[in-house]
């Protein structure tokens, strides 16, 4: 044997860069997936949660109104907020969302219009007519809120999109209590699986300060 033979040092190999990209994708993959199910299990669960409670307000989330009538969807959640009303639960409705494109009618007037027609008195009702996403209507409910002295508020919608307006508002300041519309018989499973969906993506993008 040599005596002057050399120790050969191994040297790791790097791991090459395609391997590298897979780790980093399946970690995002994994990621996501734990992200959406945590969400969808968060939705689900405001979606079925009534809190209905002695309150300031009930705030009724505009949708769809067609020339001055409410959709059936909106008259659902309107429906909802009145028999609140006559319950007891707050002494003031406000009905929130502004117009689509060169639309003259606002989803807030709508629902203002249809609720006096349901025997509620204009002095009980505010109508909120210029937001047109659920974040703009949060921050438009904070300002009505601060201005009319409303420290709780039932926020009225439907059952999917009950999580995501709950962050919202508490973002922007408001002590808020859900309560759900009731299904119209009208969705099917399709649709409420899309507006689950809906609900993941904008939460999200939402989180993201993208929305």
């Amino acid at each position: 044997m040599n005596s002057t033979s050399q120790i050969q040092l191994r040297v790791p190999r790097r791991p090459k860069w395609h391997t590298v990209v897979l780790w980093g994708f399946l970690v995002l993959v994994i990621a996501a997936a734990g992200w959406c199910r945590w969400v969808f299990v968060q939705v689900e669960r405001y979606s079925i949660l009534d809190q209905a409670a002695r309150s300031d307000a009930i705030v009724v989330f505009g949708a769809a109104e067609y020339d001055g009538r409410p959709s059936p969807v909106f008259r659902a959640r309107l429906d909802h907020a009145r028999i609140l009303y006559e319950r007891g639960i707050a002494p003031l409705i406000v009905t929130v969302g502004g117009s689509e494109g060169a639309d003259e009618h606002s989803e807030g007037g709508v629902g203002r219009d249809y609720l006096m027609g349901a025997g509620i008195p204009d002095s009980a009702i505010i109508a909120e007519t210029h937001s047109r996403s659920t974040s703009q209507s949060a921050n438009r409910i904070a300002v009505i809120a601060r201005a009319n002295n409303l420290r709780k508020l039932v926020i009225v919608s439907d059952g999917t999109h009950m999580f995501r307006i709950h962050a919202i508002c508490a973002a922007n300041g408001l002590n808020v209590l859900t309560s759900p519309r009731p299904h119209t018989g009208l969705e099917s499973p399709l649709q409420d699986k899309d507006a689950i969906w809906h609900e993941i993506l904008t939460y999200t993008l939402w989180k993201l300060h993208l929305d």
